[in-house]
């Protein structure tokens, strides 16, 4: 997002250790924790984010300033932000609310899993979808919310630009097969959303910010949770 208008976001503002300080934050507020997991892929995670757990204003409006710090930063321009549902919807509307905060006021709009028959019908909600649409999420597993975000948005006429999420766990998405199993592709679903959809996509901290940090901690429980979370990059990371 590059503006040197009168709604340019204040660059003073974004600190070199942002990816760091945001897995920190997580840690702290319980979204970031160690221990014995089960992912959609079935795999046993030594660590799950969930970002339903930034549970109150203070969280969320921290939150929401993480995003828009490395949205800054990252150069990427956009006219409108969606929130996918359903986490998507509050990520979305805390940092329209940031910018707006900052001096960036931008449209948001997001979608219902069904949609109404009465009202204003439909399944979409907000402003309009139109332009260069910022799709805002928590994390990017399968990628599936994605492709379906970017079909929504293709649908309305709007272009699906760029993907802004929390945390890039770094990892080998699955594929179903026609059996119904599943297998593992060599390449993450961030990765497969930059060359297989266009799309770009920036997140706040990824895996390899996770493992800096627990290197950087003398406590020798993080240090065991180091070791597991190394062992599981080793294996399924790309």
């Amino acid at each position: 997002m590059v503006d040197s208008g009168p709604n340019a976001l204040n660059a003073a503002s974004v600190t070199p250790n942002l990816a760091q300080e945001f897995v920190a934050f997580a840690v702290e507020c319980g979204v970031l924790r160690f221990g014995e997991f089960t992912t959609k892929a079935g795999r046993q995670s030594p660590y799950f984010f969930n970002a339903g757990l930034f549970d109150d204003g203070a969280k969320l409006g921290r939150l929401a300033q993480f995003y828009a710090q490395r949205l800054q930063t990252s150069g990427i321009e956009f006219d409108m932000i969606f929130g996918p549902a359903y986490k998507g919807i509050p990520l979305g509307a805390a940092v329209a609310i940031e910018l707006a905060r900052l001096g960036r006021n931008v449209p948001f709009a997001y979608n219902r899993k069904e949609a109404k028959d009465h009202g204003e019908g439909g399944s979409l909600v907000g402003a309009p979808l139109k332009g260069r649409v910022l799709i805002i999420d928590d994390v990017m597993s399968a990628g599936t919310a994605a492709r379906e975000s970017i079909a929504l948005i293709k649908a309305a006429g709007a272009t699906p630009h760029a993907v802004a999420i929390a945390l890039d766990r770094q990892e080998m998405a699955t594929e179903k097969q026609a059996d119904g199993s599943t297998r593992d592709v060599p390449y993450s679903a961030v990765q497969f959303v930059r060359s297989h959809e266009g799309l770009q996509v920036c997140a706040i901290a990824e895996l390899s910010d996770l493992l800096g940090y627990l290197g950087a901690q003398t406590d020798n429980a993080m240090g065991e949770h180091l070791a597991r979370v190394q062992a599981y990059r080793e294996r399924y990371g790309v």
